[in-house]
């Protein structure tokens, strides 16, 4: 946002360097135009232009009409007027005008993508997500990017001239959704294709939700995303969070500062941050409430303010609570709010974090798939040693190992096994730490609570995270009407959930994808792999790391 405190620019005030707060949205890029006389800046899909003369000279009509109230400064728009309205006005005024700068909104359009063609896929087990409905030997037909038609093979309606595609023998479940998505996108210089979104939908995750992306950038590659100009699954984002630097002050602040999000980012989500005390929390769930925005939460290790957001309405709590395993008031109170719970064991609260077993049991070092979809430079750090070096202080989070008895996935597990028993949301959240792959362990890791099923667990993948993002109407079951994301499978994830890195296809919006290259191979024929992060000297199976 604009720096100062309402300050007039020409003087005045009582401060050392004059100055005056251009915007309570909030600003990027500013900067002065040529002539030295404007100041020109963009917020989301608008460009501003602020014209000093002008300003000083609408103010000082305010001040001069309002002389009692002005006080020989710029016009009285102070926080405490503001502040005072937000309360409902108890001893407060209505703020005088102030100068509104040139605003400007550019809406780019462009396509979306929408493959025309058509579909059969047959033979395979069904896993609809649909109640517990299991078609042992179904057929499901895609036209453009929708299911048409479901059931078991030979019972559906196939239109002239579909492409038959042979799934005899595998598992097909709806796409996988991330609920805490990191994807950690390149900032500035935007790339394609970008290696986070490839390794996660060659992975199966064909929706994601990144929860605070620290920049705005996401915004760019998202509308890249539904044009189809890059492969990777859809994009759903927060932006940067919503934090206590907002300092907000009142109902109305709170408004304002969520209007950036609803009506120049157009996230439809927020992430409130820590913004403040109680009071400031409701502030920002009913401004959200009012700007149709679903906002999630930051645990932050503070069991209490985890529990007035439930009681308060946020829609999604993310990190693990910090207390565990969770009472049985705890788990009702859950349910009954309606607030989907992803933990993200992986980086889990209260204990060492999860990803550290996997990188523990895993040989990674081999693992061929994994190095074509991720830069050798962000895997080696991460694969070959774990943990500070030494004499360095660390967490015990990031400390380098772990008996398994210490982890703490088998409690929250199970915390999330009462919870969706008792008919609430969760979601399995990768937090962005090992792309793609991640998400396969953050699976397992809350399939580890006690009475967890497979099926419980490939529910919370699909359905519920689906419902958690409010998208259950388009995406997280394999019905008539919705979207044609699923994941093919070599052998059962029913079976044995290991089974869900058996991945043979990925198909996203329509588009069928080979997992082992993201090669398109339905409705085009279009190469995946190689990708430009494969000219380092990662190690693979055909050429092992010398010693």
């Amino acid at each position: 946002g604009g720096a100062g405190d309402g300050a007039d620019a020409a003087g005045g005030g009582g401060q050392a360097f004059p100055s005056r707060k251009l915007t309570d949205i909030g600003a990027q890029f500013p900067h002065w135009g040529a002539d030295g006389n404007a100041i020109h800046w963009s917020i989301g899909n608008a460009h501003v232009v602020y014209d000093v003369a002008r300003a000083i000279s609408f103010d000082d009509s305010v001040r001069k009409a309002n002389p009692a109230r002005a006080g020989g400064g710029a016009p009285d728009t102070t926080a405490g007027d503001t502040a005072a309205a937000g309360r409902g006005g108890r001893g407060g005024r209505a703020p005088l005008p102030t100068y509104k700068p040139v605003e400007t909104r550019i809406r780019v359009l462009a396509e979306r993508d929408i493959p025309r063609a058509s579909a059969v896929l047959r033979g395979a087990r069904i896993v609809t997500m649909n109640g517990t409905n299991v078609i042992e030997r179904g057929d499901i037909v895609i036209v453009d990017n929708k299911i048409v038609a479901i059931g078991p093979s030979g019972s559906v309606t196939v239109p002239a001239g579909a492409k038959e595609i042979d799934v005899s023998g595998k598992t097909i479940t709806p796409g996988f959704v991330d609920t805490h998505a990191h994807l950690r996108v390149a900032a500035n210089v935007h790339r394609d294709p970008v290696w986070s979104y490839s390794a996660n939908l060659a992975y199966g995750v064909t929706a994601a939700r990144d929860p605070q992306t620290g920049t705005t950038d996401v915004l760019s590659y998202e509308d890249m995303e539904k044009a189809g100009k890059i492969l990777a699954p859809r994009i759903y984002s927060t932006g940067p969070g919503v934090f206590a630097a907002e300092n907000i002050r009142s109902l109305d602040n709170a408004r304002t500062v969520l209007k950036r999000y609803a009506e120049y980012y157009d996230t439809k989500t927020i992430k409130e941050y820590q913004t403040g005390n109680r009071e400031v929390r409701q502030w920002v769930i009913q401004a959200a409430n009012e700007l149709k925005l679903m906002p999630t939460t930051e645990g932050g290790l503070d069991y209490k303010m985890n529990m007035t957001e439930a009681i308060d309405g946020y829609s999604g709590h993310e990190h693990t609570i910090p207390t565990y395993p969770l009472q049985p008031d705890v788990i009702r109170l859950l349910q009954e709010s309606g607030i989907a719970y992803t933990p993200t064991i992986i980086v889990a609260y209260g204990g060492p974090w999860g990803e550290n077993y996997w990188y523990e049991h895993m040989d990674l070092l081999h693992d061929a798939k994994l190095q074509l979809f991720t830069p050798w430079s962000d895997l080696e750090g991460k694969i070959l040693r774990r943990g500070g070096s030494a004499g360095a202080v660390t967490t015990m989070a990031q400390a380098g190992w772990f008996h398994d008895t210490q982890y703490p996935m088998k409690l929250v597990g199970t915390d999330i096994k009462h919870l969706i028993d008792a008919g609430g949301i969760a979601g399995v959240g990768s937090h962005g730490q090992q792309q793609g792959i991640g998400y396969h362990w953050e699976l397992w890791n809350i399939a580890m609570g006690e009475g967890m099923t497979s099926m419980d667990a490939l529910r919370i993948a699909t359905k519920l995270g689906a419902d958690a993002l409010g998208l259950g109407k388009d995406i997280g079951t394999l019905e008539v009407g919705k979207m044609a994301d699923l994941v093919v499978f070599d052998r059962n994830p029913l079976d044995d959930l290991r089974n869900t890195m058996a991945i043979k296809y990925v198909m996203k919006n329509g588009r069928l994808y080979d997992a082992t290259n993201l090669d398109e191979v339905y409705p085009r024929q279009v190469k995946g792999a190689p990708f430009p992060w494969n000219e380092d000297e990662s190690p693979t199976r055909d050429k092992p790391m010398k010693p």
